[in-house]
């Protein structure tokens, strides 16, 4: 079987972390990997190292063509009977039989005008997931997603759950500081807007920070920091920029809160990576995000600005909830696996190898 991780980027984003943590848990399958990196205790075949997210549209652009040109060559050079994609790409109308792994229609339900991810999503990938042998996906709202936009029958699609690397997130004991945080890029649906309007509504919010870590967007950050300085926190409110994965568990152990009031999520590994570490979350009641944190969260409407302040207001005057919180996080988080979601990924496979 091959697997093709053309797209691993050097900072990795969801769609690699899903991609290396689920690798030694499908190895039984007997894989060969497409990839220009290293990766010890696997069979590999090389590919070029400019097709990926490093390189901008470019590199997608030139992994479609890839995908579409030179992978069905590759399959038929290597005997292959199967390839498995960790994201929605695969050669159209070849003779490869291929699974692809569906993250999230974000692009379709926030579409941006001029995006090369518009187009792409409404109509590439609906031909992917339509000559699929069978769709594998993260959560039940992607599922219900799938089948509502594309009409693709549930027989044909798998949701399993993602996870998070147990030895990575974990609870540090650490002293907890005095900044909400939130993870992950700055794009509009990620709501960082009404979040720092929410910050700015805390009556003493001038104890507090808000931390926003993620990379710099020129599109985003400027909007975000006008508005911040518009409301005169500029002093309050930490763009950190892209933090690296090694110092992740660090400042998450040390938030009072995560606050992740994103308007629509495929999974939403920020959310569990936080509960792993006991650090109380909140979050949107929609999408994907209540099937990952249960009942260990406050769930809040994104949209409502007062509720996301009334939230962050009650992490801070209620240590007794906030250490249930902490507790039931922890116990939730326990519950993924990258075991689980390998051994579930490997019974799909299987079906068509």
């Amino acid at each position: 079987m091959l697997v093709n991780l053309s797209f691993l980027s050097t900072k990795p984003t969801g769609i690699t972390t899903y991609a290396l943590n689920l690798l030694p848990n499908i190895q039984s399958l007997k894989l060969t990997l497409l990839t220009s990196q290293k990766i010890p205790n696997y069979a590999s075949y090389p590919v070029p190292a400019n097709l990926t997210p490093d390189q901008g549209t470019k590199g997608h652009f030139r992994r479609l063509l890839w995908t579409q040109f030179q992978l069905p060559q590759i399959y038929k050079n290597l005997k292959s009977n199967l390839l498995f994609s960790p994201l929605s790409e695969a050669p159209l109308y070849s003779n490869c039989r291929f699974v692809v792994m569906v993250h999230d229609f974000i692009p379709l339900r926030f579409p941006k005008r001029f995006s090369p991810l518009t187009p792409y999503h409404r109509y590439y990938i609906p031909q992917v997931i339509s000559q699929a042998q069978h769709i594998i996906c993260n959560s039940q709202a992607t599922a219900k997603d799938i089948t509502d936009f594309f009409q693709i029958p549930t027989s044909k699609i798998t949701p399993i759950p993602l996870a998070h690397d147990r030895t990575h997130f974990r609870f540090l004991n650490l002293p907890t500081g005095n900044y909400f945080l939130y993870i992950g890029r700055q794009d509009p649906y990620k709501n960082l807007q009404r979040l720092i309007s929410a910050f700015a509504a805390i009556p003493n919010r001038g104890n507090y920070e808000l931390w926003l870590a993620g990379p710099s967007d020129r599109r985003y950050t400027p909007i975000l920091q006008a508005q911040a300085e518009e409301l005169g926190i500029t002093q309050q409110v930490k763009f950190l920029n892209y933090v690296d994965y090694s110092e992740l568990p660090k400042i998450i152990n040390s938030a009072i809160a995560l606050v992740f009031p994103s308007l629509w999520e495929g999974f939403g590994l920020p959310v569990l990576e936080a509960m792993a570490c006991g650090t109380p979350v909140i979050t949107s009641n929609l999408s994907s995000l209540p099937e990952v944190v249960g009942e260990a969260a406050i769930l809040i409407n994104p949209y409502n600005v007062g509720e996301i302040t009334e939230a962050m207001q009650t992490i801070v005057n209620d240590s007794e909830w906030r250490s249930h919180l902490s507790q039931q996080s922890i116990i939730r988080a326990n519950q993924f696996s990258w075991e689980k979601t390998g051994q579930a990924t490997v019974e799909v496979l299987s079906r068509y190898l």
